[in-house]
């Protein structure tokens, strides 16, 4: 399959096109920064998603499209920089995608996207979270974020015919993170995001298992690692620092706070 993918210079789209080649896709690597080299099988087109023409452009001719490029996070830019980047840009691939005919689309949203690690403390009714969960979102990136996700509710409304996820990742590393090599992680921080994870290798497996979803339409899904980075189990933790928060199911363990079953029954995609 021919895809575009936006971001691909970044660390997650390397991670993409690694294993898009090793799957044997053909990718348009769509960024404002070049790649450190050349690769086979990648074609880099220098541009910037927030500009609506020059992006349809670099789409011409694909099949699907990851869209990855973004303002990650809030506080190093202006609010109204990341809100209106992310927004635009989300909107920009998503409507380049419907304008074209490109049926499958993935776009990265994020567990923020329902209020999480920028917010002042977040609000989980129930717990572990799963797609349905509402959104009390107070910062711009997150905000961007569930935006997003409407637009690509409001894209397959009018598009019929396409299918559009939008992956909710958190903390995107190489392998499960060993805390002690995080010294300046407080309990807080950690508390705010669910203590989760998620693998390179999981997340890329996520993003192209929509090139081959068999659903219709736009759904959200989390992408999250089955397990905490912690030691102390979910249960004792979701009491101590949400203790309003409805427990739902046995968390004597050490169970991821984010429930994956909807990426594993529509994607077939399930973390290690």
């Amino acid at each position: 399959m021919h895809i575009a993918l936006t971001g691909g210079s970044g660390r997650v789209g390397r991670g993409i096109i690694d294993l898009a080649l090793e799957q044997g896709h053909t990718i348009v690597s769509i960024d404002r920064v070049a790649p450190a080299e050349p690769r086979a099988g990648v074609r880099f087109v220098h541009a910037d998603v927030t500009d609506y023409d020059s992006f349809l452009a670099a789409l011409g001719g694909c099949e699907g499209l990851i869209h990855m490029a973004a303002i990650p996070s809030p506080g190093h830019h202006p609010d109204h920089v990341v809100h209106n980047n992310n927004v635009a840009a989300s909107y920009n691939a998503l409507r380049a995608a419907a304008e074209l005919g490109v049926r499958k689309v993935c776009q990265a949203s994020s567990i923020n996207a329902v209020g999480a690690a920028y917010s002042r403390w977040p609000i989980y009714d129930y717990l572990p979270l799963d797609e349905a969960h509402p959104t009390y979102n107070e910062d711009p990136y997150s905000l961007s974020k569930w935006i997003c996700e409407a637009q690509g509710d409001s894209i397959a409304r009018r598009y019929a015919g396409m299918t559009i996820a939008s992956m909710r990742f958190h903390w995107v590393t190489d392998h499960r993170p060993n805390l002690a090599d995080h010294p300046n992680i407080n309990q807080e921080a950690l508390a705010k995001n669910l203590w989760a994870y998620t693998l390179l290798d999981a997340a890329a497996r996520a993003c192209l298992a929509v090139m081959t979803a068999a659903y219709i339409g736009h759904e959200v899904f989390f992408i999250a690692a089955p397990t905490t980075v912690m030691d102390e189990t979910s249960l004792a933790l979701a009491q101590r620092y949400f203790p309003d928060a409805e427990l739902r199911g046995d968390l004597s363990g050490h169970q991821g706070l984010f429930d994956c079953a909807k990426a594993e029954r529509l994607l077939g995609w399930k973390h290690p």
